[in-house]
């Protein structure tokens, strides 16, 4: 199968729903990244700063580009100018750098809060409390250089789709609930981030709004270096 097969297949899955297809191109060669564009597909995921500067700096400038992966607060400033969605916010002092990386480069930058829903203690995230305290702080209304748009969650990585299900069911109600809630005029819940190549059908079944999608497109990456 090609990337633009791959990608046909997979836009024809989500006709039915709300999400959008995020093309997960960390990793991959800037050629590969061209196929997919050439098809039609117009966002990109990418989990590191460095390598997304570079592949904004080549490709075309429709690109928009959203940081997928955990972002540390030096690194902010080098994508703060031009990044479309950063969905790995995962902490209050990331919040307030991407806040102050915005203002410098004089826009406004879109962001979800990430929720830990995973039993892996490794993965980033706000517990469900947390997100609450975070939405109803004071402080959060004099951050003026970035929007909070909604949620974005990674489940655990198991074979089993209960543990799935249940955990993308968590996030898609907490992030309901928010919705009812009088939240501060930097932030709504319009958007919820979850699925990947392994759980995505899943997600779409919960209610994602974006999915995330690397393999399903590119094939296997390619770990060996040489």
């Amino acid at each position: 199968m090609s990337i633009k097969s791959n990608i046909k297949e997979l836009l024809a899955e989500l006709s039915g729903s709300n999400a959008k297809l995020i093309a997960v191109s960390k990793t991959q060669p800037i050629e590969k990244i061209r196929e997919a564009y050439a098809a039609g597909q117009r966002l990109f995921g990418e989990n590191k700063a460095q390598e997304m500067i570079i592949k904004y700096q080549e490709l075309a400038k429709d690109i928009d580009w959203h940081m997928i992966g955990h972002l540390q607060t030096n690194k902010v400033k080098y994508i703060a100018p031009f990044v479309s969605l950063i969905h790995s916010v995962d902490s209050e002092k990331l919040l307030e750098e991407i806040d102050k990386q915005g203002k410098k480069a004089g826009r406004l930058i879109p962001c979800l809060l990430q929720v830990h829903i995973a039993l892996e203690e490794t993965k980033f995230g706000f517990s469900s409390d947390e997100i609450v305290a975070l939405l109803n702080a004071p402080a959060l209304l004099n951050l003026k250089n970035i929007e909070i748009r909604g949620l974005m969650g990674m489940a655990t990585f198991t074979e089993n789709k209960e543990t799935i299900r249940e955990e993308f069911r968590l996030l898609k109600k907490l992030f309901d609930q928010l919705k009812e809630h009088k939240l501060p005029l930097n932030a709504s819940m319009k958007e919820l981030s979850m699925g990947m190549s392994s759980d995505y059908h899943i997600a779409l079944e919960e209610g994602s709004t974006y999915v995330r999608i690397g393999t399903a497109i590119f094939g296997e990456r390619n770990y060996s270096t040489h």
